[in-house]
């Protein structure tokens, strides 16, 4: 039984000045993938000791190939999940899945298509001329429906299947290839000498909320002073991680995933600020991990019409506003 399952808001403030009197909430946090800067607002808060000032030790069970935590999340192994994008949870509501996101780091999706330099691409609909376009199977059954619908000229024709790997990419200069722009354009700059062109989905209307955290339904609502709590620990640990002193995350990142280097590290956090990942949109004015009916519903209607979700899903079930937009750990941006 967890100490604060049903303390109210007054005695939770009282555990941010003096946690240290109290036991801490046990929290298991899951990420999607192994350790990496786009966590790095995760690694942060326990590094400088923010989850603690929130009453909270947080425990980051990394997720990667053969890890599963979505299922540990289910199963009520772990406490929250780093969930994609919106699309997982629109699928799980249709299953009648019990999930909730309760906030959502990433206002645009990292997923990007990359394609050669000086091959005379200048615009996202340009790619429709490429013959080959490399995608996993679920980009393929995703957001490339997607640009089958929003756009004229893509085909099922130039789907190739992604190995994961640069070198088919590399070698067919009428190629484009998916990743997240945080990462493989580095190892394509890196492995093929090349500055690469890069088509950001969401700035061509795939407007999903990515990199959310994600809770049973139920669990949340039982405890939503301990959720509160850690979306509010979390966000201020993103503050601190773009804008403070990352050191002590970035060995935490390394010591979980020793393959990851500084330089890469750097340049996904110079990424993710250029391109306006974290902070976009709503989150200039309301904080990081703002979500808006507006855009989940725009979102959903995209993907109905695309073909990718099942109409009369509701949505009001997928997500929830309560836990963010409140403009926590603005003032620590510089």
């Amino acid at each position: 039984m967890r100490a604060l399952k049903k303390v109210g808001v007054s005695i939770a403030a009282v555990f941010i000045t003096s946690s240290s009197a109290y036991a801490l909430d046990e929290v298991k946090f899951g990420t999607n993938w192994l350790a990496q800067a786009e966590h790095g607002g995760y690694y942060q808060a326990v590094a400088d000791g923010t989850y603690e000032k929130y009453g909270l030790d947080v425990e980051i069970v990394q997720g990667g190939p053969q890890a599963a935590n979505r299922a540990l999340l289910l199963a009520g192994k772990i406490d929250f999940f780093m969930a994609g994008n919106m699309l997982q949870p629109l699928s799980a509501a249709a299953e009648d899945i019990p999930l909730i996101e309760v906030a959502a780091i990433f206002q645009k999706d990292p997923q990007v298509l990359i394609a050669h330099p000086d091959v005379g691409l200048e615009k996202f609909e340009d790619l429709a001329k490429l013959p080959t376009i490399f995608m996993g199977k679920n980009g393929f059954s995703s957001y490339f429906q997607w640009m089958k619908s929003a756009y004229e000229g893509f085909a099922d024709e130039q789907y190739k299947p992604y190995a994961f790997n640069p070198g088919p990419f590399l070698a067919d200069k009428q190629s484009a290839q998916q990743g997240y722009i945080t990462s493989e354009p580095y190892a394509i700059e890196q492995e093929g000498g090349i500055k690469p062109k890069l088509f950001l989905l969401a700035d061509a209307g795939f407007e999903t909320y990515s990199t959310l955290i994600e809770g049973r339904t139920d669990f949340v609502a039982e405890n939503k002073d301990l959720t509160q709590r850690f979306v509010d620990a979390t966000i201020i640990g993103w503050y601190n991680y773009l804008y403070g002193d990352n050191a002590a995350a970035n060995e935490l990142i390394k010591k979980d995933n020793p393959e990851m280097s500084d330089e890469q590290i750097a340049f996904s956090i110079e990424t993710m600020k250029s391109f306006g990942l974290v902070e976009s949109g709503d989150a200039l004015d309301k904080g990081i991990g703002c979500m808006t009916d507006e855009k989940q519903e725009e979102f959903y209607a995209k993907m109905v019409k695309a073909g990718v979700v099942e109409d009369g899903v509701d949505i009001t079930d997928v997500y929830t506003t309560e836990f963010v937009c409140k403009g926590v750990g603005m003032e620590l941006k510089k």
